[in-house]
């Protein structure tokens, strides 16, 4: 009789978990969100502007759907939960940011929030590149938030993941839905590599989400996690985490 072999997890689930496990430490509980998002969610109460580049079809998945106007457009959605709100088109979600409205308007703070999610993004693959892959989000809302509290926050998860020796850098940079706005990168093998965006919530976000920013301030960062996964295990090709290749699953 032939011995049936064990399942295991996934590389990508091995790596959220031993995230969460280090942003569990540090008081974040874990909220979700769907992968089929609103405009709304996805780019609007972000502050991202109507004609920012992320929303060009090269990066974006948008749905056809909804009803058809006088002209044959697609009319915007408005749910009965949302009374007077344009939600928008449907799109497959680009970013677990998204998520950060909707937890904001369902919750009060002060919160730590740890949000993993598959996120999809229109454009080629390659060894680095894929149409769909997993972040982890991380928003924080207090009384008091400094930058300096979020750099020692993810200097600390970092040398947790890599090890207490590994050098990580900051420099300023720019995402709509945060300011100031920074990049963390790591030193690998004699090489910077860009791990995190993060910044300082910004006002216009945290009105959307139904805060007041003269009361409350927050801050928030994401990690791509398939190249986290990369890094640790030294794989060559993003494409192997996704083809189902046993031959390649079963080494971790």
């Amino acid at each position: 009789m032939v011995p049936m072999e064990r399942g295991h997890l996934h590389p990508i689930t091995q790596t959220i978990r031993e995230i969460y496990a280090v942003f569990y430490e540090l008081g974040f509980e874990v909220a979700l969100g769907p992968e089929l998002e609103y405009e709304y969610y996805n780019f609007d109460a972000l502050n991202i502007p109507a004609d920012h580049p992320s929303r060009d079809m090269q990066d974006t998945f948008w749905i056809k759907e909804g009803l058809k106007d006088a002209q044959g457009g697609v009319k915007n959605v408005s749910g009965t939960d949302f009374p007077g709100r344009n939600l928008g088109r449907r799109l497959l979600t680009t970013q677990t940011s998204a998520v950060q409205i909707r937890f904001m308007e369902s919750h009060k703070p002060p919160f730590r929030v740890f949000v993993p999610g598959k996120v999809f993004r229109n454009e080629a693959t390659d060894a680095t590149h894929e149409a769909q892959f997993y972040q982890v989000e991380g928003l924080l809302v207090d009384r008091n938030v400094s930058l300096a509290q979020l750099i020692g926050t993810l200097e600390h998860a970092l040398k947790k993941l890599f090890g207490e020796k590994s050098e990580m850098r900051f420099r300023p940079s720019y995402f709509p839905f945060v300011e100031p706005a920074i990049e963390g990168d790591l030193k690998w093998k004699d090489k910077w590599l860009e791990i995190v965006g993060a910044g300082l919530v910004h006002p216009h976000v945290l009105r959307a989400g139904g805060l007041d920013p003269k009361e409350w301030q927050g801050f928030a960062f994401a990690f791509g996690i398939d190249r986290l996964v990369m890094l640790k295990h030294a794989i060559p090709d993003i494409r192997l985490l996704y083809n189902g290749d046993l031959r390649f699953i079963d080494q971790f």
